[in-house]
């Protein structure tokens, strides 16, 4: 299963003696993220709508370890609005790991918020000087606080353009091959040509 992270996106946090809120944006709608100088990326409205209903999204820290909140338990609550992805959790504060990381959430250590994905419906346009990945559906496997929200996705993204582009080669050949072939039986009934294409 090919996953990518994308983010990078302010967190906040609230809490008290029990609970710790935290709440953002995994995602913003409609902005052109520069993938590494390799390709731009679009995420766009509706892309997680799907996912909501469906997957089963844990938050995480830094993408790994146990999750601090899930969806399926009630802790963690998406949605979408016109802005993009929009995070809500409520954390137990006596939780060993949710107290590890609150001292370094007020800190700024960990203040960025990233989402880890897999395109099921996308669309690469490479028309100008770097191709451009539109994303409008995806499947959602976790939402994190992370440290530093790199593009570790890229290599992925890369093989999808590349199986992109082999498939847009692979349908201009035809297309070429079907009108090489148009043309000689156009010829060849107008006599121009023999059987053998002289």
């Amino acid at each position: 299963m090919e996953r990518e992270i994308r983010g990078g996106l302010p967190a906040e946090i609230r809490a008290d003696d029990s609970t710790v809120k935290v709440s953002g944006y995994a995602a913003v709608f409609n902005e052109a993220a520069d993938i590494a100088g390799l390709f731009k990326e679009i995420i766009h409205p509706g892309a997680f709508r799907g996912a909501i209903g469906r997957d089963d999204v844990s938050f995480l820290i830094n993408h790994r370890g146990l999750p601090l909140a899930r969806t399926r338990s009630g802790t963690l609550i998406l949605a979408e609005d016109s802005h993009g992805l929009k995070v809500d959790s409520g954390l137990d504060g006596a939780d060993p790991d949710v107290a590890r990381i609150v001292p370094k959430m007020r800190r700024g250590d960990l203040d960025k918020m990233s989402f880890a994905f897999r395109a099921t419906r996308q669309e690469w346009i490479e028309t100008g000087e770097i191709p451009i990945r539109h994303v409008y559906e995806v499947e959602l496997f976790d939402v994190s606080i992370v440290t530093d929200p790199a593009y570790s996705g890229t290599e992925i993204g890369l093989r999808s353009l590349e199986k992109h582009r082999e498939q847009l080669r692979r349908t201009m050949n035809f297309h070429a091959a079907a009108s090489r072939l148009r043309m000689k039986m156009a010829l060849r009934l107008k006599g121009v040509v023999d059987a053998d294409g002289r």
